[in-house]
């Protein structure tokens, strides 16, 4: 499989998987619908569906132009509701309940973020058997895996960073408070990590980063010194082999 980065910020979030040119799945929707067509060639053959992890524009925005062209959007009830999005391409998928398109064998499960229902994906090609864990927007992940291949997680923010940063007035206290209940820190990114097995990942890739509160250095280091594996931070144009074997 490959992972194209089609926008990783605040800004807009929108990740492609492609398996075969006939097998490609869209994770979330939040960057401009006509950069998403140019990026693709014009080309939406074989996109099977768009997986939305909560309702916030920078990540649903462009939700209902995939819909137009008909594709389906998955997304949890609260999320369309939220939104009142409504329609037979927009089908409702509940956390831990798993499902599938047509090879990706899904399975959401819910996150922690200022959200209605926000939710996470384990991905996994079945043909090939590579296992890709997608998790933004959350302060924190209760869930533990196994054998997990590629992990595609947010690293929004580093604490001290964004401390200093209420000091020097560069962010409001307010939105201080909303990082620590909303996002994931350095600090809460790396105990999950530790806290899960990575004896069969080939890469980590950071995404969501913070323009103001991270330092894609630091973090990448401290992910690699901790865990060993390859790290990269999530850039728009980004392309990754997301290969099982060989080991």
């Amino acid at each position: 499989m490959k992972l194209k980065i089609l926008g990783s910020s605040s800004s807009g979030n929108c990740y492609l998987i492609e398996a075969t040119p006939n097998e490609r799945l869209v994770l979330d929707a939040g960057i401009n619908f006509k950069d998403v067509q140019r990026e693709l060639n014009f080309n939406f053959n074989g996109i099977q569906g768009v997986l939305i992890t909560h309702e916030h524009m920078d990540h649903l925005k462009y939700a209902p132009n995939f819909a137009l062209n008909g594709i389906n959007i998955y997304a949890s009830d609260g999320t369309f509701e939220k939104l009142n999005l409504k329609g037979h391409r927009f089908k409702t998928i509940k956390a831990l309940e798993q499902f599938t398109i047509g090879n990706f064998i899904i399975l959401p499960f819910d996150t922690q973020h200022d959200a209605a229902e926000p939710l996470g994906f384990l991905i996994q090609y079945k043909p090939t058997g590579e296992k890709l864990l997608y998790a933004t927007d959350t302060y924190y992940i209760k869930y533990r895996f196994s054998k997990l291949n590629y992990l595609l997680l947010e690293c929004n923010y580093i604490k001290e960073i964004a401390k200093e940063n209420v000091e020097n007035g560069v962010i409001n206290r307010s939105r201080y408070i909303r990082l620590l209940e909303s996002h994931f820190s350095l600090d809460n990114l790396l105990k999950f990590l530790q806290s899960n097995d990575l004896k069969y990942a080939k890469e980590i890739i950071l995404c969501h980063l913070s323009n103001d509160n991270s330092n894609e250095q630091i973090m990448k280091a401290r992910v690699y010194e901790q865990t060993g594996v390859p790290t990269t931070i999530a850039r728009p144009g980004l392309n990754v082999e997301l290969k099982l074997y060989p080991f």
